[in-house]
């Protein structure tokens, strides 16, 4: 290649090196289709040398490529065009693979080497080769969230057989969703590559997202997912796998979105089983939230009132200016005033079940944990109150009364009284 010849190709944007490649694409998905040793129906293995076994190849790595495939790698891996052009006019063989299986295209594409690319397919470089994974270029892309290398292959060269599964079952979406990647998920769409399948494991797009703890990846799939209760290989629905997790976020999204809250695992767990086994408290208390919530609606049927017209649905921990003196009256009532086992009493004349209370007590801290565990109790009583419209301080005092606690319900008023008075004093000092 002459010099000036060279200057022209480094100095060519990517631009332009995707217009003159699309205006031969049908030209180069011919020659990408002849190239490949296998039919289309799965990505295909190259063969290693002869004389590498297993072993060697873990152990010897670079020794699988001769000195101008490995320096023709390199330079996919760097971008450096010159180089892959002087190598490429020696004869070598760009589609050598190392010992994972991966060729100069896979680095290329995992570095987000658009040249480079450009430069390989042109070059009638295999793009059905997997690597020891089963991961193909478009894997790569995906995983890497490079958008512009997966717009290349698939609207550009309309290469969408490249949509397989991975050894893990998983296909570029699958990916998309494992990594969190919101654009490329949001493009895979978009390219119609989207999909509702599982991997060997059982696991959809919901369930990787929600175990790598993605919740803007989740907030995305929920708004095209048709179920959201879909079980794994263990029975475990996405909410299960963020109720393990402890993810606070993630556990909101999937409890706004109405996830079932009955489903049981292999082991007979609901999610609120598992959050409890993993010691997660805050999650703990929010799926009770829930439980206790969606049974309300339910109970009410049409009367039931839009949370935008009052408190904004949430189930996590409340921290508002506007509930904190009923939240000092509580707290002092569970710490001050409650004694053991009396905030199970309580409970249960407020409905909450057997699962509910022992998934409570299940986090133990000490000989004062029923103090926490009362606590805890009433701020998901509040919770309820609040979202049904109801008067938490007035509600409080009757139901102290009805539960048999008529001292408390005055302590209650009298602490009321007391903390009201401050709170004046204060506004007007």
């Amino acid at each position: 290649m002459d010099p000036a010849g060279r200057a022209r190709g480094q100095g060519a944007t990517a631009g332009g090196l995707l217009l003159r490649a699309a205006a031969a694409a049908k030209g180069l998905r011919e020659d990408l289709w002849g190239a490949a040793a296998l039919p289309w129906r799965s990505l295909s293995r190259i063969p290693k040398r002869e004389g590498l076994g297993e072993e060697d190849t873990a152990v010897a790595g670079h020794e699988l490529l001769l000195p101008n495939e490995r320096s023709f790698q390199n330079a996919a891996k760097s971008n450096n065009l010159d180089l892959m052009e002087k190598l490429f006019e020696k004869k070598v063989n760009i589609n050598v693979v190392n010992n994972m299986n991966r060729t100069a295209l896979h680095f290329a594409v995992g570095r987000n080497h658009l040249s480079a690319v450009d430069f390989l397919l042109k070059h009638k470089a295999r793009v059905d080769v997997a690597d020891k994974d089963g991961m193909s270029a478009l894997h790569f892309a995906t995983q890497s969230n490079h958008v512009r290398i997966v717009e290349y292959l698939i609207q550009d060269l309309h290469l969408k057989d490249l949509n397989q599964p991975d050894e893990k079952g998983r296909k570029p979406f699958l990916l998309a969703a494992e990594r969190g990647h919101v654009e490329m998920i949001e493009k895979l769409t978009f390219l119609n590559l989207h999909t509702s399948e599982k991997d060997k494991g059982g696991n959809t797009a919901l369930h990787l997202a929600a175990k790598h703890g993605h919740s803007p990846a989740v907030q995305v799939l929920l708004a095209q997912w048709q179920d959201i209760n879909e079980m794994n290989e263990k029975q475990q629905t996405p909410l299960h796998v963020a109720a393990d997790r402890g993810n606070v976020e993630l556990v909101e999204t999937l409890l706004k979105a109405g996830c079932d809250l009955k489903a049981v695992d292999k082991q007979g767990k609901t999610a609120l089983a598992v959050a409890s086994r993993s010691n997660h408290s805050l999650v703990v208390g929010m799926l009770i939230k829930a439980e206790r919530y969606y049974a309300w609606r339910e109970e009410h049927h049409e009367s039931i009132r839009d949370p935008s017209t009052g408190f904004t649905l949430t189930f996590k921990q409340d921290h508002s200016l506007e509930t904190r003196h009923i939240r000092t009256l509580l707290w002092d009532l569970a710490y001050h005033q409650l004694k053991a086992n009396e905030w199970q009493r309580l409970a249960r004349s407020w409905n909450f079940t057997d699962d509910q209370i022992r998934a409570i007590e299940e986090q133990w801290s000490g000989n004062e944990s029923f103090r926490e565990h009362g606590h805890r109790a009433l701020l998901i009583w509040l919770h309820g109150t609040l979202m049904t419209q109801g008067d938490p301080a007035k509600q409080l005092y009757e139901e102290l009364v009805h539960a048999g606690f008529p001292k408390l319900a005055e302590k209650t008023r009298h602490f009321k009284s007391k903390t009201d008075s401050n709170s004046k004093k204060c506004v007007v000092s």
